[in-house]
């Protein structure tokens, strides 16, 4: 049996940057990677986008992803240099777009949504539109500049955060945590699949979409929601400058460049099918439909990538954070369309609670005690020699 002083359970952008955050604060942290865990962190698109993500029903979320959009510049730059290579992190602006005049109408009732909020964005006609993105379809109807919804490469930065993590001295361990151990209700470890057992005095649920298959957890209400993404090729043709969310003919697609102009990802289906790992012919048709109703020119590219991800699902679609009734163990999953974006937030207050037992006032709305289970208890973290 090895331990640690805290193991995290998922290798994806969120459970490595937390390893890591907790790692800097001097703690010995072993980081349990399958490549399932990778799923969603792999496959999204990578857009941080606090305005143009917010729905009319999700103004806590809305102040969870602005804290965490804020914190963006200084996390992508203390990444670089703990990781010696680029982030990821993409600063230009978003272009929310509408298609014909019932998705200007839908446009406009947004921005007007916007605007009450206090969110900026700047109201264009279609002429201006153009002007910002002259690859965009000339049927456009009108759009919205939104300066602060930026986009990151999610690939290059979890490439960038495992070589952190390792730097900082975090041990990785390859598996899947079976279950979360524990003794009259407090963690002690960890026991992967192939009966490998981590001993610890604090565990961070941290793997997404398979959170609520990990047997000796209480009840947390995660679920997979399948995504289909497609990663375009436009080799010697000109890709869009600017990340293009659309209202199109009454779908929504968005269309998300790379720094280097070499991939264009398009996504994405919104699907309850468990974890269905198909590429389906009507998937890959309807994005491709509607990228090429905004930008005609996709319709060139070539097709590198079909891709399927599982965002991990909660009742209200916002996060489940910090503690819950089994003592040691924190939340740190049901990120579900803003894994990326709340990457930094999510690593800063877990780990912050991991060490301290108290919870981040940003993060209180998110505990797992709104969906009226039982309360966590006030709790100190061990070292693993105290349970080993």
């Amino acid at each position: 049996m090895s331990g640690a002083d805290v193991v995290v359970v998922g290798g994806g952008l969120i459970g490595t940057a937390t390893a890591w955050r907790l790692a800097q604060a001097g703690l010995d942290v072993a980081l349990v990677v399958g490549e399932r865990s990778l799923a969603a962190s792999r496959v999204a698109a990578g857009m941080l986008a606090p305005v143009t993500e917010t729905t009319f029903t999700e103004r806590t979320l809305l102040a969870l992803n602005q804290a965490s959009g804020e914190r963006w510049p200084t996390f992508a730059d203390e990444v670089v240099d703990a990781s010696g290579g680029p982030s990821g992190l993409r600063r230009g602006p978003t272009l929310s777009v509408a298609s014909d005049a019932d998705d200007l109408a839908r446009l406009r009732t947004f921005a007007d949504y916007l605007q009450r909020q206090g969110l900026a964005a700047e109201r264009l006609t279609s002429r201006e539109c153009r002007a910002h993105e002259p690859l965009l379809a000339p049927t456009v109807r009108g759009g919205l500049l939104v300066p602060s919804d930026w986009s990151c490469d999610n690939r290059v930065l979890l490439e960038a955060l495992t070589t952190a993590a390792e730097r900082t001295g975090v041990r990785t361990v390859t598996g899947f945590v079976k279950r979360v151990e524990s003794d009259a209700d407090r963690v002690t470890g960890v026991t992967l699949v192939d009966g490998t057992t981590l001993a610890a005095g604090s565990v961070v649920l941290a793997n997404g979409s398979w959170a609520a298959q990990v047997e000796g957890v209480p009840d947390v209400p995660v679920r997979p929601v399948k995504g289909q993404v497609l990663r375009l090729d436009p080799g010697r043709l000109p890709g869009p400058g600017l990340t293009v969310r659309a209202f199109s003919r009454g779908n929504e697609v968005y269309v998300v460049p790379r720094e280097h102009g070499r991939e264009v990802v398009v996504g994405a289906t919104v699907e309850e099918q468990g974890f269905d790992d198909r590429v389906t012919a009507g998937g890959v048709y309807e994005l491709l439909r509607d990228a090429r109703q905004v930008i005609p020119l996709s319709a060139e590219y070539a097709i590198a990538e079909t891709n399927v991800g599982w965002r991990p699902g909660t009742p209200d679609n916002a996060p489940i954070l910090g503690p819950c009734a089994l003592e040691g163990l924190t939340l740190a999953t049901g990120h579900h369309r803003n894994g990326v974006l709340l990457t930094p937030v999510t690593a800063d207050v877990t780990a912050a609670y991991v060490t301290t037992g108290v919870l981040d006032p940003v993060a209180e709305p998110f505990a797992l005690g709104r969906f009226d289970r039982e309360p966590a208890p006030t709790r100190r973290l061990r070292t693993a020699g105290s349970v080993a």
